[in-house]
């Protein structure tokens, strides 16, 4: 069986029995707090563990890295729509160790396109249209820097609030245990 058929039976089993009973709650987080984290699959449960978060209490929004590429990108506009549309009052970027942002180039990463089946053509119209690959498909070297840049983007916003603590933490995706990068509540 496909995934996606294995994921809609077991779904309409899901549905039938009522599961999604315990989960329900408003699209207002209990907690008016939006997160912006890494996609990593080690954190799927063990980020809202470590941080005593269940369902209904927090936003969380994802991207590779936990990293806000450009401001007026998807990114920053779901952290917006979190504080503006549905209340969050709070916001906290976490990375983690062992990224594997830290780890991206564009060389390799675009050589990965090419065995997958992009073809050059692509990438050269790509590349001749101007975007800098090199700059877009950029890791990082140190998590804590990167945090720091992505709490320095939401901060600096034209349409946050001044008044909106943004944090930075590092969580360790061995152990869960949470570092601050950056204590929103400091300036």
């Amino acid at each position: 069986m496909r995934l996606v058929d294995e994921i809609l039976a077991h779904n309409e089993k899901f549905v039938a029995d009522k599961e999604f009973e315990k989960f329900e709650t408003t699209k207002f987080p209990e907690k008016k707090l939006v997160i912006l984290s890494c996609m990593d699959t080690r954190l799927v449960e063990l980020l809202p563990q470590a941080m005593n978060i269940r369902n209904g209490d927090v936003k969380i929004v994802k991207s590779a890295g936990a990293i806000v590429a450009h401001p007026f990108g998807s990114i920053m506009r779901s952290i917006l729509v979190a504080v503006y549309e549905l209340k969050a009052d709070e916001i906290c970027v976490v990375g983690h160790h062992d990224c594997g942002m830290s780890k991206l180039n564009s060389e390799s990463f675009l050589s990965k396109a090419v065995e997958r089946g992009v073809s050059s053509e692509k990438i050269d119209t790509i590349k001749y249209s101007g975007i800098d690959l090199d700059q877009w498909l950029k890791g990082f070297e140190k998590v804590e820097d990167s945090v720091r840049d992505s709490v320095e983007t939401i901060k600096n916003h034209p349409l946050l609030v001044e008044n909106i603590p943004v944090h930075g933490l590092v969580i360790d995706p061995a152990t869960g245990k949470l570092d601050v990068v950056v204590n929103g509540y400091e300036g």
